[in-house]
């Protein structure tokens, strides 16, 4: 598995993979009105890292730089457990130049705990569109 920095090339096969994996772990909402196209506005001027496996695009990665924040983390259902998720976080925490950041969705519970096995830690909570979520840091 190779970890490399997005290719516009990318943007088709990561525009499916962002919104079958929505709609896959984000159960509770309704995802009705989400489209492909998604992609393009959350990750818009975000630094965005690839999972890449014999052409395959396993899962992404997107960061806010100027701030450290880990904005959007996902692999796709067929890939989950097998390392990828691991991989992207291990390239987006190396990047870091301060305190990392993310928003976590209190019903997001699996992506909770693989975020707490990789040294996050709960800072606060707050709102959002989606729900609840917490705020989590890692690092310095």
């Amino acid at each position: 598995m190779l970890i490399r920095a997005f290719e516009e090339s990318d943007r088709p096969q990561l525009r499916i993979l962002y919104l079958q994996t929505r709609l896959n772990a984000w159960t509770w909402l309704d995802g009705s009105t989400w489209q492909p196209e998604d992609f393009d506005s959350t990750t818009h001027n975000e630094q965005i890292w690839v999972a890449e496996d014999n052409g395959q695009l396993l899962g992404f990665a997107s960061v806010w730089v100027v701030d450290d924040f880990l904005h959007s983390l996902y692999v796709a259902p067929e890939y989950q457990g097998k390392q990828v998720g691991h991989a992207l976080l291990a390239k987006v925490q190396a990047e870091f130049i301060g305190r990392g950041t993310l928003k976590c969705l209190v019903k997001n519970e699996s992506a909770f705990a693989f975020y707490q096995r990789h040294g996050w830690q709960v800072e606060s909570r707050g709102e959002s569109e989606d729900g609840e979520y917490f705020l989590m840091g890692y690092g310095i």
